[in-house]
This record gives structure tokens, C-alpha cells and sequence, in this order.
């Protein structure tokens, strides 16, 4: 609530590349142009400025429906994202699965924390869990079925022994995604090599993260926190540029706390 997304956007005007390093489609950085308000949930918000390009590094977990949404809402606004939007192939990809997941999380009165319940959580314990599906995965049909039938296994014992409700039609999401996938793979790559290479040439990189550092998985109000580095450390193992490479670290503070979800203010 601090307004990461305005002073982003404010900055953005003096780089090449601005970079999103940690989160998933939970932030909700909001930038009017004129008079027309702009919610940037997933996407870096230098993509506003025509002549700049922006990355979603390996440190975000990524909802493939919630990024084509966010994308047509852009192209709808005369805002062109083709060939200025660049993906980690490494990044993780946020399935129904993990929703799912979440919702037996938070339906737990000992464990709800109040999340978004996107599934961003239980995608980055797959993550961690080194069972988790990449970007470079999804753009592979063979290898996406494979690993998507094994994590589906997973969560439908998850959704039997826990009675969620009727189980999920898993064929016809992995046809989705499959779609999603083919969608999205022109935008692909190893954004490590691009954003090293461009600063090689002498090009500028603005590095974006989601949530406050009070979030951050390891130094906030641990366990109401993110799942991810949400504090400027991130910026480096979010994308793969070195922290030898960043020059200046620029924090965006609030008049007075607020604080999504539950948790403690700590001054209170």
C-alpha cells in the first residue's frame, strides 16, 4: 500500500529494463496515465512506458490465465506487450492444483494466515519441494503432461484425505495449460543471460519487488508472511544477476502501517 507500482513507474522513465524478482499475481501496483487507472497484478509496471521492456524473473511463480488476462487488459488499453515482455524460463507455474491446496490452508482455524488464495504459497512449497512445474516445462507438451499427471496424483490424494469438495477435472486442465503454454512460449527465455548481457551493454535494469520487506519468508513477521525474498536480496537470486551488479537500493515507505491478511503490528 506504500505505492511500489507509482515510484516504479516514476523511476522506469530513466531505464532500459525494469525486472519483477519475487511474488506472484498478488501485488496490485496501480499507475494512472491520464485518466486511466491501470492494476499491474503480475507484469513489471515499466511496460507502461512504450520504449522499455520488462522481465518476470525466476523468483516469480506465475498463474498463466492470470498473466493472459493481465495482458489482453494492456493490449486493450493500446499498451503493446509482444516483444517487450520476456519470461523466465525458470519461473513456476501456478496451477488450479495449488488453489486448491491453499484453500485447505486457510480453511484450518491453526493455520490460516489470510492469504490472497491464488495458489502462490503452495506453488512455492512445490518449489522447494523440487516437484514444482517451470515455464521451460509448460512450453513442453511431452514433459508438461508428465510432470503435471505426477503432481496432479499428488494433490488429488491431498483433496480425498482432506474432502474438498468433488475432485478437479485434471484433463481438461492440463489441455488448458497446455494452450497457455503455447501462448506464452515466444515470450521464454533465460532472462539470466538477457538482463547479464544487457547490462554488459551498458544498459540500465530497475528491479521490482511485490511486497513490503516485513513480508520477506526469512526477516518479516514470520509465519504472517510471504513465501518468497520479498526484501532487496531477492532482486539477485530473483533473477540471476549478481549482487556485485547492483548499484543503489531504493525502499518506498508508508506514513502509517497497513498490512494485508493477519499478523501483528509490531509497534501496536
Amino acid at each position: 500500500d506504500e505505492g511500489k507500482g507509482k515510484v516504479i513507474d516514476l523511476f522506469s522513465e530513466q531505464f532500459d529494463i525494469v525486472a519483477r524478482y519475487q511474488g506472484g499475481h498478488n501485488a496490485g501496483h496501480t499507475v494512472w496515465i491520464g485518466d486511466r487507472k491501470m492494476i499491474l497484478k503480475l507484469i513489471p509496471s515499466g511496460i507502461l512506458r512504450p520504449d522499455k521492456q520488462a522481465v518476470i524473473g525466476n523468483g516469480v511463480v506465475i498463474d498463466p490465465a492470470a498473466l493472459i488476462e493481465e495482458m489482453a487488459n494492456l493490449e486493450a488499453a493500446g499498451i503493446q506487450v509482444a516483444g517487450r515482455l520476456f519470461i523466465s524460463s525458470r519461473a513456476h507455474v501456478i496451477l488450479p492444483l495449488h488453489r486448491m491446496a491453499e484453500r485447505l490452508s486457510e480453511s484450518r482455524p491453526d493455520r490460516a494466515i489470510g492469504t490472497t488464495s491464488r495458489g502462490i504459497g503452495p506453488c512455492y512449497e512445490d518449489k522447494i519441494g523440487r516437484r514444482g512445474i517451470r515455464m521451460a516445462d509448460l512450453i513442453d507438451a511431452e514433459e508438461f503432461t508428465r510432470s503435471f499427471e505426477a503432481l496432479a496424483g499428488d494433490k488429488e490424494i491431498l483433496r480425498a484425505a482432506f474432502n474438498l469438495g468433488e475432485p478437479l477435472d485434471t484433463a481438461a486442465i492440463r489441455d488448458e495449460y497446455r494452450a497457455y503454454g503455447e501462448r506464452l512460449a515466444p515470450m521464454v527465455c533465460d532472462t539470466s543471460v538477457l538482463l547479464n548481457r544487457a547490462m554488459d551493454a551498458g544498459k540500465r535494469v530497475l528491479f521490482e519487488g511485490a511486497q513490503g520487506t516485513m513480508l520477506d519468508i526469512d526477516h518479516g513477521t514470520y509465519p504472517f508472511v510471504t513465501s518468497s525474498s520479498a526484501g532487496a536480496g531477492g532482486a539477485c537470486t530473483g533473477t540471476g544477476v549478481p549482487p556485485t551488479r547492483i548499484d543503489a537500493v531504493i525502499g518506498v515507505s508508508k506514513t502509517y502501517i497497513t498490512r494485508v491478511g493477519g499478523g501483528p503490528f509490531p509497534t501496536e
